[in-house]
């Protein structure tokens, strides 16, 4: 699990930065949309490297943490693509569409490595649910750039940089529900244990 974990990491770091630069560049708002889903991923397995190991009730606080950041982003997407509704500029289809494959290749893997620990408890779900909303959003990167390339407009760009955002804010939800259901079935066990103590 932190073997697989420091893996995602280091690979998610790198795609943040290179489709980061990629997308200001080629002027995508799905490009950017999938970059910052990087640099959340980045943060969600940090977080979790960190609370490996602890008490249930732990690691369901830093899975809702990870759920809120998650929901963050994706209203910051969303607000980002209505503002380009009506300042942005056509994106670059080529450039989207070979940084889409990329990523693309580097979620699959990652997904894939991840992909037995998808009903573990919130905090290991929370990985596995960024991890394959990435590759569903890369997939929608590469069809949103051929969408550009045939259409000559920004609407395909823009309409999977909102789908993206979507995606944030109900993974976001998932993670946060499951979080909230752990830390009332951590409390209730205490109070469970303190009444046997209080009755002893």
């Amino acid at each position: 699990w932190r073997r697989a974990l420091w893996i995602a990491l280091a690979v998610n770091g790198c795609m943040f930065l290179f489709e980061m630069a990629a997308g200001v560049a080629g002027g995508s708002k799905a490009l950017q949309a999938d970059a910052l889903d990087f640099l959340g991923d980045s943060a969600n397995y940090a977080i979790s490297l960190g609370v490996a190991g602890m008490a249930l009730a732990w690691r369901a606080r830093a899975a809702f943490l990870k759920g809120a950041t998650l929901a963050l982003l994706g209203l910051y997407v969303l607000a980002a693509t209505l503002w380009a509704v009506w300042h942005g500029r056509l994106p670059e289809a080529e450039l989207m569409g070979a940084v889409g494959i990329a990523a693309l290749v580097a979620n699959t893997v990652v997904a894939l490595m991840l992909f037995r620990y998808r009903r573990g408890d919130a905090n290991m779900r929370s990985v596995w649910i960024c991890s394959r909303n990435d590759a569903i959003g890369n997939v929608a990167v590469v069809l949103a750039a051929a969408g550009v390339f045939g259409t000559g407009t920004a609407w395909p760009d823009l309409l999977v940089a909102t789908v993206m955002a979507a995606l944030g804010l109900v993974g976001g939800a998932q993670i946060m529900r499951q979080a909230r259901r752990e830390l009332a079935d951590t409390l209730d066990t205490s109070d469970a244990w303190s009444d046997r103590a209080g009755v002893a």
